[in-house]
């Protein structure tokens, strides 16, 4: 098995018109998605991520530090799973509650390399 980064996009605002309800309607699916994924033993990793922070740019020196702004295109969350292939990646992707609350959402889908094949480097986990 191999493993893969789903990184979740969306719109910052994509859920200032929801509910409390369908909030928590979306938030019991992904939990859902997310214990099915572990039962496979699929899921490494998974967790979403606050809509604060900074972008930094740059270099050393003259560093720039934007804040993420409430509109536009955020990573909301992200999932670390394992596939036999990009395609079982990608169709593991296709099932992700996301899609079904919208039409902003994007998944990026992205092997992870494990070890840099010039120097043998073996990341750690």
């Amino acid at each position: 098995m191999k493993e893969y980064m789903l990184r979740i996009l969306n719109q910052a605002d994509h859920e200032k018109t929801w509910s409390s309800e369908k909030h928590l309607e979306f938030v019991k699916k992904c939990e859902v998605y997310i214990e099915n994924l572990k039962k496979e033993g699929k899921l490494l990793a998974a967790q979403p991520l606050a809509r604060t922070g900074k972008i930094l740019s740059g270099k050393k020196g003259a560093w720039k530090e934007i804040p993420l702004g409430n509109t536009g295109e955020v990573q909301v969350g992200y999932y670390h799973i394992r596939a036999k292939d990009l395609d079982e990646a990608i169709a593991i992707a296709k099932g992700n509650p996301e899609f079904e609350y919208g039409d902003t959402a994007r998944i990026e889908v992205r092997p992870i390399e494990i070890e840099e094949e010039r120097t043998g480097f073996v990341y750690p986990k």
